[in-house]
């Protein structure tokens, strides 16, 4: 099974099952002297770890990740100093569960790629899905911790917008609620808790699931990051965000609602600041234009489908041509777009990443 590596520049590989003896990921071409500890890394796994509350899966996993290669330690003993060597990092399994899919290890799970997997390699690994599984993404969380530190004043945020058919108010928005003790969702609203509360509760207790949609905004992009044509900075960000498990579409700035609009309505009109800079009166763009940054917020968005893996019986076949209804046991997210927040900000975070390191190759500058 190939294409397990992505980006150009800032390369990462993830390797592991759900149900193998661990997983990880190496990143490759991190520039040295990337100065970082390892709860920089462990504090943004913990935000997508399972078990933390009964909106998510139960499994139990401590995620917790141990940096093998890439480093030397400051003079304090704590703080790593990359050497432009491949940084390898791990997380060990330690609550699989197997026995819970042997009913389906020859059946096909109606919306999961059992099929397909089968189709194109002639086996697959049931148990829990493998590599499609959603456990896969830890290293990505990983890979993007380290990520966010390759940019100068980088920062990347993301939040829920919308559980199913309920939105958040975005006159509510407030990031640092994205991050509170009571807020299971990353929701930035906080009336939308007790909404999404109530409304989970129902989902998850007929034994069923619902999608989501998520938002991500990167501030401190510098302008000039990307490329025309084949090298878009939104491009591989959309790209990246695709790539995330269960993830069925992605829009750049004002996305989709750009294709109801006027020119008038949509164009960003542009100022000079009192700063002597370019600013652009609204960021309907996304922060990108031509596939080159423009210095405002990048914010992207992408959907996320409900869990396949449901109770409630679904038609279905077997390897043999058998038909039969499917039932999907083990514990599973009723809502995977919840902890789909911080992978998608690792995804943005790595895409800028390679983007800020290959602006920087060609032209010699750090900054536009």
């Amino acid at each position: 099974m190939s294409h397990n590596t992505f980006g150009h520049l800032f390369r990462v590989t993830t390797w592991g099952e759900s149900h193998g003896a661990a997983l990880g990921c190496v990143v490759d071409g991190c520039p040295p002297g990337i100065r970082f500890t390892l709860a920089d890394i462990q504090s943004e796994l913990d935000r997508r770890r399972p078990g933390q509350s009964r909106f998510v899966t139960q499994r139990r996993e401590p995620d917790q990740v141990k940096v093998l290669s890439g480093f030397v330690f400051d003079e304090d003993g704590e703080t790593m100093i990359t050497t432009g060597t491949p940084v390898s990092m791990l997380i060990e399994n330690v609550d699989q569960r197997s026995k819970d899919y042997g009913e389906i290890a020859r059946q096909y799970r109606p919306g999961h790629a059992d099929y397909t997997y089968d189709v194109k390699y002639g086996l697959r690994d049931h148990r829990g899905g493998g590599r499609s599984s959603a456990r896969e993404t830890a290293a990505r969380v990983a890979a993007g911790a380290l990520a966010r530190r390759i940019v100068p004043g980088l920062v990347v945020r993301g939040a829920l917008v919308s559980m199913g058919v309920k939105d958040i108010d975005r006159a509510n928005w407030d990031w640092d609620f994205v991050g509170h003790e009571d807020n299971p969702f990353f929701t930035p609203d906080p009336a939308s808790v007790p909404v999404f509360t109530s409304y989970l509760d129902e989902i998850r207790k007929a034994g069923s699931s619902v999608g989501a949609t998520v938002e991500i905004v990167a501030e401190g992009v510098p302008a000039g990051l990307g490329a025309p044509l084949y090298g878009k900075l939104d491009q591989d960000i959309a790209g990246n965000l695709m790539s995330i498990n269960a993830v069925k579409g992605v829009e750049i700035g004002n996305g989709f609602e750009a294709a109801r609009i006027t020119g008038e309505e949509n164009a960003d009109q542009m100022r000079m600041g009192n700063d002597g800079r370019p600013m652009f009166l609204s960021n309907k763009a996304g922060g990108i234009l031509g596939g080159i940054s423009t210095g405002a917020p990048v914010v992207a968005r992408f959907a996320v489908k409900p869990t396949s893996s449901i109770l409630t019986p679904r038609l279905s076949i077997d390897k043999d041509g058998a038909e039969v209804e499917v039932r999907t046991k083990g514990r599973h997210d009723p809502c995977v777009g919840i902890r789909a927040v911080p992978v998608g900000e690792a995804m943005v975070a790595c895409a800028i990443a390679d983007h800020y390191l290959r602006h920087r190759g060609q032209t010699g500058r750090a900054d536009a």
